[in-house]
């Protein structure tokens, strides 16, 4: 018992130091290599064009998100890959203390590569390592951390010094090297959840998935390329407001009640970025305007992330290799931010506010029509998910209560007889809900006694005809 309790804390704080180490890289992440504000600040000092510069290293990046389930199939190679890299980070980040020159952009271009293959990587201890029912948590955790990290070094680099800003993502590096590089080895981690739900297809959701991510983040790139640099006059103000409204709209949706349907809030975030993008044409470029357009979008971009990393990290369940699933997954917007790019650079230049705006309408139109299919077969899958209430059969459609579905049971005890209904044992439960097995027959002989029952097979029989009602 004590050392199976030992297990559970040991799980749980890889866990808290996979947060860590991730979040951190993502920062180094969002300031260079993904159209980061210290890149930008870095070649302009030397007043490098960096037309092409940023599209190359985002296209190196997306090739590094497909390829990485190709090359990392196991935890052990996931843990060696992540660690290697951070070092070449750190090494090639350090380029940019020196003059420009070419090893900028090589530095650049293979940085972006290998950090593609790092994120998928995460995969493999986003998998085993987060409890079943603290994903949603886990993501919002990532990326409110990330984005924190972010705005301090972007503040610190418009506002005061931008070799400073440099040695902080430097820094975080090393302090994700080292979070990274004392956690057990392969040989303990593999000790870890390794289960898979249900061996089932999910190529089709996921396809629909990857087009849905795909479209709507297209809507990311054209505000990165106009929206932004629209309100670039206001120095200040932008370098740490931006992301401000991104990061309070996750935190408040990691703390509203289990039981709101966010299902809706998803399909109100979609309206409000075609909302933003005509405020855009409409308003002046004054600082309430910036303000105002700003938070709508960027809270918008908040509800519409949460939803697809979320989604990607119930889908990685049904795999053995989640860094496959992850990678590919999070291409999808690194694809949609390219095509954004793209975009700007064809249309003309003296109505490019209005064009990308009417772009940008266009998608959210597309987006609200993809919807209901997306979100009809991944409700087949995902039987539990803040954003998927409705669940559907091949009939009709029903609405299922998925917090309360066992009337008298606790939410713990609903959990554990939903997973045993899905074949689950003892010892599998226990691993996937970061629980001993003693906790497990405790609760079980607490819901024998609650329905005045003596054995597992009375109690499947039971739990079966209280489903189907």
């Amino acid at each position: 018992m004590e050392s199976t309790d030992k297990k559970d804390l040991l799980l749980s704080q890889i866990n808290k130091n996979s947060i860590l180490f991730f979040s951190l890289f993502s920062a180094w992440l969002l300031t260079i290599p993904f159209h980061g504000q210290l890149i930008y600040c870095l070649y302009g000092k030397f007043n490098i064009d960096l037309r092409n510069i940023p599209l190359i290293s985002i296209s190196a990046h997306f090739l590094g998100l497909i390829f990485s389930g190709y090359i990392v199939d196991s935890l052990n190679k996931a843990n060696k890959a992540i660690i290697h890299i951070t070092i070449i980070c750190i090494i090639g980040t350090m380029m940019f203390f020196l003059p420009y020159n070419l090893l900028w952009n090589i530095s650049l271009y293979a940085m972006s590569f290998a950090a593609g293959i790092y994120i998928g990587s995460w995969g493999f201890y986003f998998k085993k390592f987060t409890k079943a029912n603290k994903k949603v948590e886990t993501i919002v955790k990532v990326l409110i951390l990330s984005n924190v990290f972010m705005l301090i070094i972007n503040t610190i680099a418009i506002n005061i010094s931008i070799y400073f800003a440099l040695s902080l993502t430097i820094t975080f590096l090393v302090i994700s090297l080292i979070v990274v590089s004392n956690i057990p080895k392969p040989n303990i981690l593999g000790k870890g959840k390794d289960v898979i739900i249900k061996v089932i297809d999910i190529s089709k959701p996921m396809g629909l998935l990857w087009i849905f991510i795909a479209i709507i983040t297209i809507n990311s790139g054209l505000m990165y390329s106009v929206v932004t640099p629209a309100f670039s006059h206001h120095v200040k103000l932008t370098s740490w407001y931006w992301a401000i409204p991104y990061i309070v709209v996750l935190f408040l949706l990691m703390k509203s009640p289990d039981k709101t349907n966010k299902a809706y809030i998803l399909n109100i975030a979609i309206a409000i970025i075609g909302i933003s993008f005509l405020l855009f044409i409409i308003l002046d470029r004054s600082i309430p305007s910036y303000l105002l357009i700003n938070t709508l979008m960027l809270g918008a971009f908040g509800v519409c992330d949460l939803f697809w990393w979320s989604i990607i990290g119930e889908l990685i369940d049904y795999v053995k290799n989640p860094a496959k699933i992850f990678g590919i997954g999070l291409s999808a917007n690194v694809f949609g931010i390219l095509v954004g790019d793209v975009i700007i650079a064809k249309l003309n230049i003296t109505a490019i506010e209005f064009n990308s705006t009417v772009f940008a309408l266009i998608i959210v139109f597309i987006i609200l029509m993809i919807l209901p299919s997306l979100h009809k077969h991944l409700s087949l899958i995902i039987n539990q998910h803040i954003f998927l209430f409705r669940l559907y059969d091949n009939k009709s459609e029903k609405v299922e209560d998925t917090i309360n579905k066992y009337p008298g049971l606790t939410s713990r005890e609903n959990e554990i007889v939903d997973l045993l209904l899905k074949g689950r044992t003892y010892k599998m439960i226990a691993e996937e809900l970061y629980l001993s097995e003693n906790t497990i027959k405790t609760h079980i002989k607490n819901i024998y006694a609650k329905y005045n029952i003596n054995s597992k097979a009375e109690l499947i029989k039971i739990l079966t005809i209280t489903r189907k009602r």
